[in-house]
């Protein structure tokens, strides 16, 4: 059974999914193969929304972990984190709009949105990855 204390790790590895997972769709896309980069996109959004649930999960239950860095490292610790926070919130509706103009095959229009939504998507994945082994490993 997973406890509350394994979220953390499965975070970073749904973050980390994500990542290899949009990196791949870019690359199925740039190639034209579509299904390919559906299939990847599409299991991009699911790792993604299976991590928001389990990050949910665990900070209602837990609460607030602190960060125990000093000095330099804690101003860059807490500028990754400001700018991955701002950016997950922002994301989630430039994805939700993404994945709809796809689904309603207004595809002039998802290519518009998915060259900003892709970077952002992906800058989040990895950052995050980055913020938990900061927490939990570096400074744990």
């Amino acid at each position: 059974m997973i406890s509350l204390s394994d979220l953390p790790t499965i975070d970073a590895a749904l973050n980390a999914a994500s990542a290899v997972l949009l990196t791949l769709g870019y690359f199925f896309i740039r190639k034209k193969n579509i299904l390919a980069h559906k299939a990847c996109m599409l299991s991009a959004f699911a790792t993604s929304t299976l991590f928001l649930a389990c990050y949910l999960t665990y900070h209602y239950f837990h609460g607030t972990t602190r960060f125990a860095g000093r000095g330099v490292v804690r101003w860059f610790y807490f500028s990754l984190l400001g700018s991955h926070t701002l950016l997950a919130a922002a994301i989630v509706p430039l994805v939700l709009v993404t994945l709809y103009r796809a689904w309603r095959e207004r595809f002039d229009l998802h290519k518009r949105i998915a060259r900003w939504t892709l970077p952002l998507w992906l800058y989040v994945s990895v950052t995050g990855v980055i913020v938990y082994w900061t927490l939990y490993h570096l400074y744990g």
